[in-house]
Order: structure tokens, then C-alpha cells, then sequence
């Protein structure tokens, strides 16, 4: 059963008091509408920004979030009805907070997570050679990259060793060599919100959530704030080949986001971002099982400014601005059932995410074939604004 979302399990632990926005289906005008969050109360904000993308590329969009909006429901009431279960389709929902925004994810930018992903390439996809390989791996390397800074004259030392022991890997040259890993994660509309099964493929059979703190970055590539994500990961797809990065990221449902877009104020900053300490919870439906965990960004082995900057350039343009996955140190090894067989999701897992800051993003996992398909995309968003007369 899906929990009953509410303020309390969902909002920062200072409630509303932040600037937070996002989007709700609004079926009375049977399409997703912009809102944002006061006073206990959601607005419906489409009358003054049409899409989030074109919101957080006004330079006048704090005041237009201070003052606009038309009351749609309370906060309670809206997060009651966006938990699936318990969903009334004449009533608005919470969805994911981003719209036309590009979806892109980094990857092994935390030295914990990089070395998993060194042995899921060593193991080829198989949990049961991975217990080895850790072994190994850890006593050639043990936690002596956790400090290199990624293209210093240390990681090319760390290179030269390795390349001599023939330990080298794909994943360590985007760890802690010049460039980062940047990839997109999913096509412009295709998250999911809070409240959303997120999706795993049928032929996998080691995967894993990994709870990520998301940036908003406007067109010109500023970070203008922030939410969480689950980018939802194949391990065997993945450690069968780099080639098959798309096949274990991108999939339908595979990227989560929310619950709300937390925007940059006199409350919250990029040093808040920095310092943010991650919690994640997978609850299993029937098997009884709880893991807990995390990630901090006080890990991270690049800063998120140069992230950004490796995104967004002048190599590369997104006019509707996008979202970035920083990445994670969260990559479990515990086993889940027999020995060696290590973490893997069961069907019907309850997964949250969250912060003091952002709150807390709850999804439920499904197949990729089970999953609600996507059939909104950028057309139907079209469509549906031209017909309100917001185009």
C-alpha cells in the first residue's frame, strides 16, 4: 500500500516557508498547471507562467511567485490525493516539478559510488563475482582517491599505478580524470513526481535507487535552485557494458523528482546544497525488509558550479534550461537475500528520499512494463496550453 503523502511526510521541516513551486494536474482544465506553494494553500500560477522552464527563465519569477496565483486546494489536501492509491481524478495532483527542461544526470562523482561502478565493469553485470572483485579492488585502491581532486596532477599519478597494475577502468577516468560524466537521463518530460511508481526494466536483476540532489539551472546557466531525484539504476545492464548506459538509465518512469523545486532565497542557498546530507529508506512490501542509507553532498568530488559549467557551455546550449542529477556515494552492498547475491529492488519497494531542506520524494517501484506510460509529452503540453489560451 502506498502511503498517505502529507505535509508532514512530505515538506521541508520549515513547511512552506521557502520558495517552493512545482505542478499539478488540474482536471478542470485537463492538463498540468504551475503552482507554488503558500501559507498552507497551492495557487495555480498558468495565468502569469504557462511552464515551469519559462518561469524559471524570467528574471522577474520571485515576484510573480510572491503574488500570482488562484487557490486550487491546501497543500494536505493535494498531496492526499497525488498518493495512487487513494487518487480522486476529479481532483488535482502533485507531478514531477519540471516540464521542457532538459534531463540530464552526472555520474561516479563520489569516490564510494566510483568504485562500485569500477566493479560492476570488473564483474560484468554478475552480483555473485562482485563480492571478489570488492575485495581485490579495496585492497589495491582501499579510500586513497577519496580525496583527489579530478584532473589534478594526483589523479594522474593514480592513473600511471593503476594503468600498470591493469586496474584501469572507464569509470575512474570519469572520476577523477579531467571531464566529468554527463549524460541525459531522460527525455523532456518523461520524470515523474512524487507519489509515481518509478520504473524497473523486466530483464533486470540487480538494480538499485540512488538518491541524488537535483539542480535547476535557467538557461544562462545559473543554478537558481534545487530538488531531489531518484535516478533509478540497472547495475547488471550497466556493468555489461558502458554501451548499454541508455538501456540502464533510461527507461520508462526510471527518473524521479521532487516532490517540490526549492528555489534559491533568503532561506536557502548554494551553500546549503553544498552541505546537504541526503536520507534514503527502501521499505519492502512483503519480504519485511528495511534498508537505510544516504549520501552527502560534503563527498562530492566536484563541485556543482563545475558540473554545471561541463553541462551548460558554450559547446553546448539548453534555451529551456534543465535539471542536473549530481550523483551519489549511496551504492549498496548488503545482501538483500542469499549470499553474494547482494541489493536488488523487489517489486512494490517503498522509496524515499529526502532532506531537511527539500523534503521528501516518495515513489513506489513497478516494472518499466507495469509503470503508467508516458503519453504527455512536449505536443500534448502544447496542445493543452494553446486550447487555455496560454500560448
Amino acid at each position: 500500500m502506498f502511503p498517505i503523502l502529507t505535509v508532514k511526510n512530505t515538506l521541508p521541516m520549515d513547511g512552506d516557508s521557502g520558495t517552493l513551486i512545482g505542478r499539478a494536474w488540474v482536471p478542470s482544465v485537463d492538463g498540468p498547471s504551475v503552482v507554488v506553494l503558500r501559507d498552507g494553500q497551492v495557487f495555480d500560477i498558468s495565468e502569469v507562467a504557462a511552464t515551469m522552464s519559462g518561469l524559471l527563465n524570467d528574471a522577474n519569477a520571485m515576484g510573480v511567485i510572491q503574488t500570482a496565483g488562484v487557490a486550487i486546494g491546501s497543500i494536505d489536501t493535494i498531496l492526499a490525493n497525488t498518493s495512487p492509491d487513494q487518487r480522486d481524478t476529479e481532483k488535482p495532483w502533485f507531478l514531477s516539478p519540471i516540464d521542457l527542461q532538459t534531463i540530464k544526470a552526472s555520474g561516479v562523482t563520489f569516490a564510494a559510488s566510483m568504485l562500485e561502478r569500477v566493479i560492476e565493469e570488473k564483474a560484468k553485470g554478475d552480483p555473485a563475482a562482485a563480492v571478489s572483485i570488492r575485495e581485490m579492488i579495496t585492497a589495491e585502491i582501499g579510500a586513497s582517491l577519496s580525496n583527489i581532486v579530478p584532473g589534478s596532477a594526483d589523479a594522474d599519478r593514480v592513473r600511471e599505478v593503476l594503468t600498470k597494475r591493469g586496474m584501469w577502468s572507464q569509470y575512474l577516468e570519469v572520476g577523477i580524470g579531467k571531464f566529468a560524466e554527463v549524460f541525459t537521463k531522460a527525455p523532456t518530460m518523461a520524470s515523474v513526481g512524487t507519489g509515481a511508481e518509478v520504473g524497473l526494466h523486466p530483464e533486470s536483476t540487480w538494480n538499485n535507487p540512488e538518491p541524488e540532489v537535483v539542480l535547476v539551472v535557467s538557461s544562462s546557466g545559473e543554478i537558481v535552485g534545487a530538488t531531489l531525484g531518484n535516478d533509478v539504476n540497472l547495475r547488471d545492464f550497466e556493468g555489461r557494458s558502458a554501451l548499454l548506459l541508455g538501456k540502464a538509465k533510461d527507461n520508462n518512469a526510471s527518473a524521479a523528482l521532487g516532490p517540490f523545486i526549492r528555489l534559491f532565497d533568503n532561506s536557502f542557498n548554494l551553500k546549503d546544497v553544498r552541505q546537504m546530507d541526503l536520507r534514503m529508506q527502501v521499505e519492502g512490501a512483503t519480504d519485511g525488509y528495511v534498508l537505510r542509507d544516504g549520501s552527502s553532498m560534503k563527498h562530492i568530488s566536484r563541485d556543482v558550479k563545475d558540473l554545471v559549467s561541463q553541462t551548460l557551455s558554450r559547446n553546448h546550449q539548453y534555451p529551456d534550461g534543465l535539471i542536473l542529477y549530481t550523483g551519489t556515494m549511496f551504492a549498496p552492498t548488503d545482501d538483500r537475500g542469499e549470499k553474494g547475491s547482494g541489493f536488488t529492488h523487489k517489486i512494490g519497494d517503498i522509496v524515499t528520499v529526502s532532506s531537511d531542506k527539500l523534503g521528501t520524494l516518495t515513489n513506489r517501484t513497478a516494472l518499466t512494463t507495469q509503470a503508467p506510460e508516458w503519453t504527455f509529452g512536449v505536443g500534448a503540453l502544447m496542445k493543452n496550453l494553446a486550447k487555455r489560451g496560454l500560448l
